[in-house]
């Protein structure tokens, strides 16, 4: 006897998936994104980029290593919920302290398994990413035209500020290093050269854990922090983090910020959202893109040195490349699309790209860029 569906996925179109509920029950509406990597399911969980999205999970056998603390990205989960096409199985990994289903439904965030996740990342690729209500009902009662209503009157990404829901409220010194074998993270350098500001987006613990293991006293800042409150801490150099939402609409309080911080001449190092705002400070426009960039398999040129290098990525808008001004160089391009994944400004020791050197999950063929931030801090001191 067929076992009766507890969870169900509803687009806007009117498609509908059945399939095994897991974690927390009830409903959520938001974007459906998917994701290729094969491991890091819990990192991608809590990395606050995802707020507002559900993630389908292309590599089929998600939560078989469990989860651990010091694989949180943050405090807790952001993405609003999974699709996996496997349920998840008891753990087995020697650094697992709880199983994911409970992590889950102890942190408010529902999964549905037993989908056909291909035929759904197919859609997705053809029609670009919609708008979805993921419900969780252990009797499987689903009012389905309601659910399809929800999701067609659900406004979406465009136009919304999420990074002021996932920002810290108050500002916060960083000194914990990168991840080291056998497992603890590391300790930084006793002596750290540069003071760095990081505006907080949605901040990666491990973008904060390569400043400071580049040698960066890093002070965190919230998202709405002004030039004045920035400068008040006398950086060298000042970071903008990734982060969820519309580029443009967190812009319009963080793009004068960094206008007012470009005329100071101070090293500047963007990722993600923090790339996009620095485009759109410099006079460039993003755009929203069909489905995105999510995985850990992104293959992108430098176009300055030829080098391809295999990325981490995140991002559902991006720089219009043809909207760069005079006196930006457009230093990185995917290779999937063309779309742009870098730049640099020509006079100013200013730059920024797409993609996640930090990893967590994903490799770490960019991790130098740290290295770049703080080469440049150290240049304007000399």
């Amino acid at each position: 006897m067929p076992q009766k569906p507890t969870a169900c996925l509803a687009l806007a179109d009117g498609t509908v998936f059945y399939g095994q509920g897991f974690g927390a029950t009830g409903e959520v509406v938001a974007e459906l994104v998917f994701n290729t990597a094969m491991t890091g399911y819990q990192e991608i969980m809590t990395d606050p980029s995802y707020a507002s999205q559900i993630v389908t999970f292309t590599f089929p056998h998600i939560g078989n290593t469990g989860v651990t603390a010091q694989d949180d990205e943050a405090a807790d989960p952001v993405a609003s919920g999974i699709v996996v096409k496997w349920d998840p199985t008891e753990p087995s990994n020697w650094r697992a302290t709880a199983d994911l289903v409970e992590w889950m439904e102890k942190r408010g965030r529902i999964g549905i398994g037993g989908i056909d996740t291909r035929r759904l990342t197919r859609a997705i690729r053809q029609q670009g990413s919609p708008h979805v209500v993921l419900a969780h009902d252990p009797q499987g009662n689903f009012d389905i035209a309601a659910m399809v209503a929800r999701a067609r009157d659900w406004q979406g990404l465009v136009g919304l500020d999420l990074a002021k829901e996932v920002t810290t409220r108050q500002s916060y010194r960083w000194d914990e290093g990168l991840w080291e074998w056998p497992g603890q993270f590391g300790s930084v350098p006793e002596q750290k050269p540069f003071r760095v500001v990081a505006l907080d987006y949605g901040a990666k613990r491990n973008i904060l854990r390569s400043l400071a293991q580049s040698g960066a006293e890093v002070t965190v800042l919230p998202a709405t922090a002004t030039a004045e409150e920035v400068l008040a801490h006398d950086p060298e150099g000042v970071f903008l983090s990734n982060g969820p939402g519309d580029p443009a609409a967190t812009g319009a309080y963080a793009v004068p910020m960094i206008r007012d911080l470009l005329e100071k001449d101070l090293p500047i190092f963007g990722i993600c959202l923090g790339h996009q705002m620095l485009a759109l400070a410099l006079g460039a426009k993003t755009i929203k893109m069909n489905h995105g960039h999510h995985g850990a398999n992104h293959p992108v040129k430098d176009m300055e040195t030829g080098k391809v290098e295999i990325t981490s990525m995140n991002h559902g808008f991006a720089v219009d490349a043809q909207t760069l001004p005079e006196g930006v160089i457009e230093t990185h391009v995917s290779l999937f699309d063309g779309s742009n994944c870098g730049l640099r400004m020509a006079e100013k020791p200013v730059f920024s790209v797409q993609y996640h050197p930090e990893a967590s999950p994903g490799p770490q063929d960019s991790a130098y860029l740290f290295d770049r931030f703080a080469e440049a801090m150290r240049a304007r001191r000399a």
